[in-house]
């Protein structure tokens, strides 16, 4: 499978996908690109009808340095959500409110609902992506102000109530939800912003400036803002906080965002030559585009592959969702955990070039039925992983062979996951019908996403339910600390639906 089909993203995000010559000669592109592209042909021929001369990367690297930037923009805000929940942990909030938090990653696998809105309505004479990309980012840059004064009172609480967790969720579901429209936007961009011979340069960016913008607002956040590794690795003198606080970065970050945003509205322009060329969506009308979605679930195929793809990742959500919650909860430095992401960058970008080779035959979902029972054993092995981490725990911390185990646990999981993921994004691209392929696609990742999603909340949900609690201590004396059984974890280690195995058979011998 082309590299171009694949946008790869830990959050479970999908992204549009940009064409390119061999998907356009067997017919698997999206309908806007389609015509997008061609607007950039209609470019390509100088005045007197002779061919312009190609212009290489270096012509337009400020372009592609810009939606480099816009990509960075937008994994700021995926970052920052992805570090609340270890924050919340450390201050020992509930599961049921870890649960309602992680409503706040719904949007990206949600974003087929407004994604026709943002393709057929703008404002012509200001531009078709930047009649949506600056609001967005108008918006992101305030609420991200708004939380620099607010964020810090909402974790802790007034003393009695503990975080506000509904404020708390519904402000970052926003800003996630402004990042998926920003997302839609640049996108979109993307195809008219560079030539036609450097389109492809697109999908690197949104690789690498999502990549970059989470490691920012995730890991480097997240190391920064901890007194321990900023004493052991930055300072002279030990202090009792860190380098930055949350809302020291909120701040700055909403100021790039609002700085950066009236720049891009002054200082660049974008080609609308594609707007005299309406869009197949514009000219069918969103309402159009929404019941031709509706059409496709109504497929018999369609429906039950949607089905499989909605039950599939239950069995091994509770591991992937709960571990390093649990491995917090047990002591654990958010940041240690942070920082070990950093290794598995090169992986994460070896695995999918790899595996792409094993997919591009006629069954490519065989890859995902070896790699789910893999999967499962290895969420068995997380089970082990937090029984086991409070055994090893030590004065000073925990010794370094136990971050070797946590580190080579990690990189074993991301070989069933990039296996499974672009084994489903293989099959998406080969049953997808080539005259509304984009439509196709977009549906089937969204579906696929969203089976991610809603295990993994409710797994959260069950996990105070399902934990044992014992109080051990002597009369007169200070009551130990809480032990607690994590039931959810093993129980749901051995949740496999076995009827969504037996459905995936079928499916692939259809």
């Amino acid at each position: 499978m082309d590299r171009s089909e694949l946008v790869t993203q830990k959050t479970g995000r999908q992204r549009k996908v940009f064409v390119t010559l061999d998907m356009k000669e067997e017919g698997r592109y999206p309908m806007d690109i389609e015509i997008e592209a061609e607007a950039l042909l209609q470019g390509s021929d100088g005045e007197d009808g002779q061919p312009k001369v190609r212009r290489g990367i270096k012509a337009e690297l400020s372009n592609v340095s810009l939606l480099l930037f816009l990509y960075v923009l937008q994994g700021v805000p995926l970052g920052l959500a992805g570090s609340i929940p270890l924050i919340m942990q450390a201050n020992n909030v509930s599961y049921k409110d870890q649960a309602y938090f992680s409503f706040v990653f719904w949007p990206f696998s949600l974003k087929l609902l407004w994604a026709p809105l943002v393709d057929a309505l703008y404002i012509p004479w200001f531009g078709r992506r930047k009649s949506w990309l600056v609001p967005t980012q108008y918006l992101l840059g305030l609420f991200m102000l708004y939380l620099s004064v607010t964020v810090d009172s909402l974790l802790e609480g007034d003393g009695h109530r503990g975080p506000d967790i509904l404020t708390i969720t519904l402000v970052f579901f926003m800003l996630e939800f402004l990042a998926a429209t920003q997302d839609i936007a640049v996108d979109g961009w993307a195809l008219t912003m560079l030539s036609r011979e450097n389109v492809g340069y697109a999908s690197t960016c949104n690789s690498v400036g999502q990549t970059a913008g989470y490691f920012l607002g995730n890991v480097l956040f997240l190391a920064l803002e901890s007194p321990n590794f900023c004493n052991k690795y930055l300072r002279f003198e030990p202090k009792d906080t860190g380098v930055v606080t949350l809302s020291d970065f909120m701040f700055f970050w909403g100021i790039v965002f609002l700085v950066s945003t009236t720049l891009v509205a002054i200082l660049k322009k974008e080609d609308c030559k594609q707007s005299k060329k309406k869009s197949r969506e514009e000219a069918q009308g969103v309402m159009e585009t929404y019941r031709l979605l509706f059409s496709i679930t109504k497929l018999p195929a369609v429906f039950t592959f949607c089905s499989l793809l909605l039950t599939a990742k239950i069995g091994f959500s509770a591991a992937d969702a709960i571990t390093g919650l649990k491995l917090v909860e047990a002591g654990v430095p958010k940041e240690q955990l942070a920082l070990l992401a950093v290794p598995m960058v090169p992986l994460q970008i070896v695995l999918p070039l790899i595996i792409s080779k094993y997919t591009g035959g006629p069954r490519p979902l065989n890859i995902f039925y070896k790699a789910f029972p893999i999967r499962l054993l290895i969420s068995l092995g997380y089970t082990l992983l937090v029984w086991w981490t409070p055994s090893v725990r030590q004065d000073g911390g925990y010794p370094v062979y136990y971050y070797a185990v946590v580190l080579l646990s990690y990189a074993v999981h991301q070989v069933p996951v990039y296996c499974m993921f672009v084994a489903i994004m293989a099959f998406n691209a080969k049953v997808s019908d080539p005259v509304i392929g984009g439509t196709y696609m977009t549906l089937l990742n969204t579906v696929s996403n969203l089976g991610g999603n809603w295990p993994s909340t409710l797994a959260l949900w069950l996990v105070d339910p399902l934990t044992s609690k014992e109080c051990r201590g002597q009369l007169g004396r200070a009551v130990a600390p809480l032990k607690r059984r994590d039931c959810v974890l093993w129980k749901a280690a051995f949740v496999s639906p076995c009827w969504t195995g037996t459905m995936w058979s079928q499916w692939c011998a259809l």
